[in-house]
């Protein structure tokens, strides 16, 4: 059987860089080589495409440093050239200026002129990718003028589902429960007006203030009721100061009385019905009410929490959170995968939070562990992902 070639494109310019890298390292080290030719593609944080730089699979979050992708001496910047589909890849093979001639390439204005070397005929893209410029339709727009098939969200699901704000529209619009929530312009506000309109939605303490484009718990700032205006007045403006720095779009949202729930779905052929695993349940280890799952707490320190699936809810409950996190992949065009985050509250209720469209692949992370629970392995959920999409 004719391996087919899968690019997997990992690091970028979000805030997400190193979880891409260290997803990508579980992934490249699940993938089926005995079916798939991974080419690894990676993106600095300042956007240069690479290949044979760092090889991703020796990274993990048990160092003091967050990798990175950097250009090395071996590396080679990655050129596409949209017009030839799935043979538009390219590597720059470096020559000195010396040699130079017409079928050279400048880069970037260095020392080095390139010429082009096709990395060879492309099957599907694997793009895991976190945040903006990677999860927010940018790419898969640049993959769909290509024509190649890719793992994932298209463009508008991948867009609207980066946005917490538009999620929350198309989401009720459908029909299916949100948490209370205003959006905030970071760019031009009060903190005067910024109360006003937190009053006047009539949203309870405490909130949330986070970018609405951003994840992995970037910026996020919870804000309890203060005995006074003025204070009141200065800690949210104070987190929407915060959340700014990540994004001018900030959502305010009211804190739900409710568990945490996650559901993972798949969706690998485009048309089919979406399946949900068993929803799991992040659970802080460490006795802080004043916590909650944080960047650290997911990522950094893997005593602050554990993952339990299926959650410790009734039957009846999990199969309702399931339900909600199938139509709420419908609802906004999903494909492939996605993680649907949930509240339930005390009485039963199941509102959506936010829904991850390339959710993290960590050693650590819900959407593997979930389906691992559900009778699918780490390499068969990754093969029937780029299985779904070649053609």
């Amino acid at each position: 059987m004719t391996k087919k070639r899968i690019v997997v494109l990992y690091g970028g310019r979000a805030d997400e860089h190193s979880i891409s890298c260290i997803s990508t390292a579980g992934v490249l080290g699940a993938l089926d080589t005995e079916r798939f030719e991974p080419i690894p593609v990676g993106i600095t944080k300042d956007g240069k495409w690479i290949v044979n730089g760092e090889d991703p699979r020796g990274w993990s979050l048990d160092g003091n440093e967050l990798p990175t992708v950097k250009i090395t001496p071996e590396s080679r910047p990655v050129m596409i050239d949209p017009s030839r589909g799935k043979d538009g890849f390219f590597a720059g093979e470096p020559e000195h200026l010396n040699g130079a001639d017409s079928n050279l390439v400048s880069l970037n204005d260095s020392e080095m002129r390139h010429t082009l070397t096709s990395l060879g005929h492309v099957d599907a893209v694997l793009p895991v990718l976190h945040g903006p410029y990677g999860e927010d339709g940018t790419v898969q727009g640049l993959l769909e003028m290509m024509g190649v098939p890719y793992v994932g969200c298209g463009v508008f699901a991948s867009a609207a589902c980066m946005d917490k704000h538009y999620t929350k529209i198309v989401l009720n619009a459908a029909g299916i429960p949100t948490a209370p929530g205003i959006m905030v312009d970071a760019r031009n506000f009060t903190a005067a007006d910024v109360l006003e309109k937190v009053e006047a939605a009539g949203l309870a303490y405490p909130l949330f203030v986070k970018p609405s484009r951003a994840g992995s718990s970037f910026g996020v700032t919870k804000v309890e009721k203060a005995e006074d205006r003025e204070t009141q007045q200065d800690k949210l403006a104070a987190a929407v100061a915060t959340a700014g720095e990540h994004d001018w779009k900030v959502l305010i949202e009211q804190g739900i009385d409710g568990r945490e729930i996650e559901c993972a779905v798949l969706c690998p052929k485009a048309g089919e019905e979406p399946e949900a695993s068993w929803p799991g349940e992040i659970v802080l280890d460490h006795q802080d009410d004043d916590q909650f799952y944080d960047f650290d707490s997911k990522y950094m320190d893997a005593s602050a929490s554990h993952v339990e699936v299926p959650a410790n809810l009734p039957v009846s409950v999990l199969e309702d959170v399931r339900d909600v996190a199938r139509r709420a992949f419908k609802a906004v065009d999903g494909a492939g995968l996605s993680r649907v985050d949930t509240f339930v509250t005390p009485d039963g209720t199941v509102m959506v939070n936010e829904i991850n469209t390339m959710p993290g692949f960590t050693p650590i992370s819900m959407y593997p562990k979930a389906w691992e629970a559900t009778g699918v392995g780490y390499t068969e959920l990754i093969t029937r992902l780029i299985e779904g999409v070649l053609r």
